[in-house]
């Protein structure tokens, strides 16, 4: 295989995750390869041909040319050490790894990950070594108890159990210490909600349940020993468990404050129960003999949507799947279905190949957030109290731009990472970020697609069970349907109202988006003009753009302060008013491309939705 053809393979979608370029009703063969459908070859049937070979689009292209290289070397420009305005974000720069650059790692959150990543992945390749240790000696014994069973599904789950679970322990102690029991009595709790309640009331007390708990770990700090004592302690015992507490606390691992992270876990604990609760309405083994299927070979659907069996639901089971290590702190999100099915039987997703080559691309971007780091200080320059009228507008958009970006990366490193890491270890859980962030014009599918496996959770135990945006659902109640969502998304995320704000304002420019595509101008009034469509699309698009950069500019980075200090900034001169103008014209030029990227998608029978 050629070098080109390398690369092209790295950047496929089949590379990034098999589901993307097939259908989740359709199971990939057992060679791993996706199969052509009649799905897909109707929706290469329906897709318009190419534009890429037109004037039109040479125009673009030279408007890329001179554009693109533009945006990286303005806010390099305002990076350097003769920016009148350095000397207010130098001291949040450290030594970077290029010589004659620093490196911007004043993000915290991102901070973390990056100091982290050789002890990280140092775990990444020893846990596979130890588990295929463990399973040799797991068969030997099992060979001579013969406790060998038959069916082979249920001994490589009990085989690859038995370890997850015993990694976990140990993985979890170091990680949180003795909070580590913390998070095991939370656990306890929502399991036996889930178990003891009568079936009617599981749904209602698993959400309230897990929502105070996300209340009650930032309003008490995870609760420390030391505060534990002096409120549940009598007074003449409560100095001598204070100093107690104080010990235990004292060793907290190498993540002491536990509960910044136990909002993924959170959501592992609600899909359990309502996986159990719907469980209860059907049987897995009448739904797999009805529909005639391989469990050996089930399509994602299937995995998600056939309830595991009832025996699966205990509590060994329910600890190896929320504190199963690769997924443990970030994510990406399984439900406990798809867990179950996946520790069964090994995805046939999962090939050397296509692991390979989804480890070269996070290397790859890996490598571009840190000569991003090294070479713009977007995040720096924020953080340091900037004077935002020392910057001329295209350096003030520029900043903002590089500030999402920085943003989609510090996220995208760690999902990939772990996701990766569970790859590795015969687990496919869905790919978070499908799309590169300049890649979106529609607010809709940028929400789809931006926390993915997130969005699918939201999707299936919260927008689905309060009634969706189906036909049988009015336009109002699909509003409403929206705003608990976001809602839910901002509270879960951080109990701030800056998020509040993210989140409301969210809905507020989906709605312009959804009146136009169903009330003002629907796609079947233009089927005899599609040139004028694609430009009035454009045109909504630029719009989207602009709203969701200051949405996710308030919700991650600046706040609503900081964005309006930085839009009055931009418009206060007629300088700024133009810039505007020339900006929404390049903004309408990269929604041209990304309207044709995906009807070459379509071409070849990828339809994202994305």
């Amino acid at each position: 295989m050629s070098f080109w053809r390398y690369i092209q393979r790295v950047y496929a979608l089949d590379t990034l995750d098999p589901r993307l370029s097939s259908t989740s009703k359709t199971p990939p063969t057992v060679s791993g390869e996706v199969p052509q459908t009649k799905e897909k070859r109707d929706v290469a049937g329906n897709a318009n041909a190419s534009l890429w070979d037109t004037p039109e689009y040479y125009v673009y292209y030279v408007v890329f040319l001179t554009i693109v290289p533009l945006m990286f070397y303005v806010p390099f420009s305002v990076s350097t050490t003769s920016n009148p305005q350095y000397e207010r974000f130098e001291r949040l720069l450290s030594p970077g790894w290029i010589p004659g650059r620093r490196v911007d790692n004043s993000d915290q959150q991102y901070a973390s990950f990056r100091d982290n990543i050789p002890a990280m992945a140092a775990v990444v390749v020893l846990h596979p070594v130890l588990r295929v240790l463990y399973n040799s000696g797991f068969e030997y014994l099992s060979q001579i108890s013969s406790d060998m069973t038959s069916n082979q599904g249920d001994y490589r789950m009990r085989m690859r159990i038995s370890f997850d679970i015993s990694f976990a322990a140990i993985f979890l102690f170091v990680l949180h210490g003795f909070s580590a029991f913390k998070v095991l009595i939370i656990l306890a709790f929502n399991f036996q909600l889930g178990k003891r309640l009568p079936r009617s009331a599981v749904p209602s007390a698993t959400w309230i349940f897990n929502m105070l708990i996300l209340f009650a770990n930032e309003l008490c700090h995870g609760y420390p020993y030391a505060r534990l004592g002096q409120a549940l302690l009598p007074a003449p015992f409560a100095n001598a468990e204070t100093s107690w507490g104080a010990w235990l606390d004292s060793y907290g691992g190498l993540i002491p404050r536990w509960e910044i992270l136990f909002n993924i876990t959170v959501l592992r604990l609600i899909s359990f129960n309502l996986d159990y609760y719907w469980s209860l309405d059907h049987s897995r083994e009448s739904v797999v003999e009805k529909k005639q299927l391989d469990p050996a070979l089930l399509s994602e659907r299937d995995r998600v949507a056939l309830p595991a069996a009832p025996s699966d639901f205990n509590f060994a089971y329910y600890l190896a799947y929320v504190l199963y290590s690769p997924l443990y702190l970030a994510g990406p999100i399984i439900n406990f279905n798809d867990y179950m099915a996946q520790v069964r039987f090994r995805p046939t997703s999962i090939t050397s190949s296509r692991t390979g080559a989804y480890a070269v691309r996070f290397l790859l971007c890996l490598l571009c957030m840190e000569l991003i780091l090294h070479y713009i200080y977007a995040v720096a320059i924020s953080k340091g109290s900037p004077d935002w009228s020392q910057y001329t507008p295209f350096q003030l958009s520029m900043l903002g731009f590089f500030n999402l970006h920085i943003i989609w990366l510090k996220l995208l490193l760690p999902w990939r990472f772990f996701r990766l890491w569970a790859l590795l270890d015969g687990i496919d859980p869905p790919e978070n970020m499908v799309r590169c962030m300049s890649n979106n014009y529609s607010a809709l599918a940028f929400w789809r697609g931006w926390h993915r496996s997130y969005n699918r959770f939201v999707v299936r135990y919260i927008y689905v069970p309060l009634g969706g945006s189906g036909r049988q659902t009015s336009t109002i109640r699909s509003i409403l349907n929206m705003l608990g969502v976001f809602t839910f998304v901002a509270l879960w995320h951080d109990i701030s109202a800056r998020l509040l704000t993210w989140s409301w304002l969210i809905i507020l420019f989906i709605l312009p988006e959804m009146l136009c595509k169903t009330v003002l101008f629907p796609a079947k009034k233009f089927k005899s003009r599609p040139t004028a469509y694609r430009i009035l699309g454009g045109i909504g698009a630029v719009g989207n753009i602009l709203m969701m950069m200051a949405a996710n500019l308030v919700g991650f980075a600046l706040g609503l302060d900081g964005l309006e200090s930085m839009v009055k900034s931009i418009v206060s001169g007629w300088q700024g008013w133009m810039f505007l103008g020339s900006a929404s014209t390049v903004l309408f030029v990269g929604a041209m491309v990304m309207f044709e990227w995906r009807e070459d998608e379509k071409r070849r029978g990828i339809d994202l939705k994305y």
